[in-house]
């Protein structure tokens, strides 16, 4: 079970509540989100663009920039190489629209996931000069390629590097040094030299405050009237490559959402469409667990190139067309992704690894493609770091997903005498190796884990304790306010002890999901909504109250306490808007 916490971080909160004309439960949530200055709350509410911060402050921004604009002036030819993740096509898209709409001589090239693997290699440095590239940009890659990058120079391409990755170094007697490519200019924030004030901006954002800067230093209206759509495609890279919705990330998504929903792209028009998607409400969620999905597809079983001639759409049919194939690719990847997590799980079991800190599960036969995401549903059961590798043309690839407490990156570096390749950063990575360097790998790194057993315990943090009475449409309505949500900016959740649970009733096709009657402790009847694991709820009920508690429930012969953590959200439903309290933990 998980371990639940109240949050109790102080702060004057009716000042808030009246300086903010705003709940003071809802201060005490935005407390919760370590904002401690009233600017903070400001900015967090209400800020604009104005209050992101400007691109000149990323290191080698000034380089890029100058060399980019004499590039346009010669038409060299320049390639832009990115990345087949939504992060990758989307920062691609950014450089590219970008630089055409400066006049560039400009075209895209994406590795393709099986026969390129990730980021730059020689052979792609090789096609370039063979088609007579003058300058290669890269984008969401480019930070750990230093031997690609220095045989670009050798052939007489140059390079811009912009990425968002860890910068590979190396540590003698506990001094690190990075290791950075020799390129023209390097813009990744997280360089040690570099300024700026926020560091954890995806592959999208760079590449956006890249074209940001361009179109200040030359003033292009094209650039200028292109801005608010590459704003679109920022917002959608940050949310899928699972950037913490906080400071200038929070505002970018919140202004890219609204964009994004009178977009002029055909592509995304149509990807909305035949995903059924109604565009008033879009929200984070359907760019992170619908759209994403159906770009990275693509890169999974296929090539990215087609989500990138998706978003170059020209004609509504040729859009309309490409997003019905996005589709079917992603509902084929989902089928093939149930069949690798039940792998998985046999896997663990078979090799006893349910004790392992650092979960290594090979699966030879499981497309490589898959990795990431196998990685991080075993993540979520097992709440351990996990790494899934799977058999390809070149030895094993894989990919690792971490829980807070493990630095992946780190603790990768720490035995990186074992991978052909890697890079990352702290929750994800990817990987090569040698097949016979499997099982050492997962000793090594379970020898060198520090973390505890408590690290291992799923933490469920409490804004507020609140009686479900307490809650009415209004409060629902203003914590509309703190959206979107997502990584770092959470669902705000709420506790209430010894609900009395009086019956319920399955609901939904598959009945996956279930509304109970409750009682509270003033003796108020409500309707709680659960969409999690009913045969687990089931089985508490059963251990803490008898064999046939489950059956009791359902029958509407339920008397059975149980304390709950909740949300609180306005549900419509054929225009008419009700309050909703959706169960999430109980105990």
């Amino acid at each position: 079970m998980e371990k639940w916490f109240v949050a109790a971080k102080k702060a004057d909160f009716d000042k808030w509540a009246e300086e903010f004309h705003i709940s003071p439960v809802l201060a005490r949530i935005l407390r919760n989100r370590d904002l401690e200055e009233e600017e903070q709350v400001r900015k967090f509410l209400y800020g604009t663009l104005e209050d992101c911060y400007s691109p000149w402050l990323l290191k080698d921004m000034d380089k890029a920039v100058n060399a980019l604009i004499g590039a346009v002036d010669a038409q060299t030819a320049i390639r832009v190489i990115g990345d087949y993740d939504v992060d990758g096509i989307c920062s691609s898209y950014i450089l590219t629209k970008g630089l055409k709409c400066l006049g560039a001589r400009v075209d895209t090239a994406i590795p393709h996931r099986i026969h390129d693997g990730y980021g730059l290699n020689d052979s792609l440095i090789e096609e370039a000069k063979a088609d007579g590239i003058g300058m290669i940009v890269t984008c969401d890659n480019g930070i750990a390629a230093a031997p690609q990058i220095a045989l670009a120079t050798e052939l007489g391409i140059q390079v811009i590097v912009t990425d968002h990755h860890e910068v590979p170094y190396t540590e003698e007697e506990g001094i690190r040094r990075e290791i950075l490519p020799l390129a023209l200019a390097v813009v990744d924030p997280k360089q040690e030299q570099c300024s700026y004030p926020y560091k954890n901006i995806c592959g999208g954002v760079v590449a956006y405050k890249l074209m940001l800067a361009l179109q200040e230093k030359t003033g292009n209206k094209v650039l200028e009237d292109a801005m608010d759509e590459l704003l679109e495609f920022a917002a959608f890279a940050t949310v899928c490559d699972v950037m913490e919705l906080k400071d200038e990330n929070r505002i970018l998504v919140k202004e890219g959402l609204k964009r994004l929903k009178n977009t002029r792209n055909l592509g995304l028009q149509a990807l909305m469409e035949v995903n059924g998607i109604d565009t008033a409400r879009l929200s984070a969620y359907h760019l992170g667990f619908v759209l994403g999905p159906c770009l990275n597809a693509t890169g999974r079983l296929d090539t990215a190139k087609r989500a990138l001639e998706l978003l170059l759409a020209k004609t509504k049919v040729e859009a309309m067309s490409a997003a019905r194939e996005l589709k079917e690719l992603n509902d084929s990847r989902k089928n093939l992704t149930l069949q690798g997590v039940e792998e998985a799980e046999s896997f663990i079991k078979e090799q006893g690894m349910e004790q392992d800190k650092v979960m290594v599960v090979y699966l030879p036969d499981v497309h490589e493609s898959l990795a990431g995401i196998i990685a991080g549903r075993i993540r979520e059961k097992y709440n351990h770091p996990v790494f899934v590798l799977t058999r390809s043309e070149e030895g094993v690839k894989g990919s690792g997903r971490s829980i807070e407490a493990y630095h992946m990156y780190e603790a990768m570096t720490k035995v990186k005498h074992f991978f052909t390749k890697y890079g990352g950063h702290k929750l994800a990575a990817g990987l090569s190796m040698r097949e016979e360097d499997v099982e050492p790998l997962r000793k090594a790194l379970n020898e060198s884990c520090t973390l505890a057993e408590e690290d291992f315990i799923p933490k469920v943090h409490i804004d507020v304790p609140m009686p479900l009475s307490y809650a009415d449409e209004g409060l629902a309505g203003q914590l509309e306010l703190l959206e979107p949500f997502g990584v770092g900016n959470p669902k705000p959740l709420f506790a209430q002890k010894e609900l009395v649970f009086l019956s319920g009733v399955k609901m939904g096709a598959n009945k996956s999901f279930a509304r109970f009657r409750v009682r509270t402790p003033e003796g108020q009847t409500l309707q709680l909504v659960y969409f999690g694991d009913l045969k687990r709820f089931g089985k508490f009920l059963c251990e803490k109250y008898g064999a046939d508690s489950e059956e009791a429930l359902y029958a509407g012969r339920g008397d059975f306490r149980v304390s709950v953590v909740y949300q609180l959200g306005l549900n419509v439903y054929r225009g008419k808007t009700e309050l909703q309290y959706l169960m999430q933990y109980y105990c």
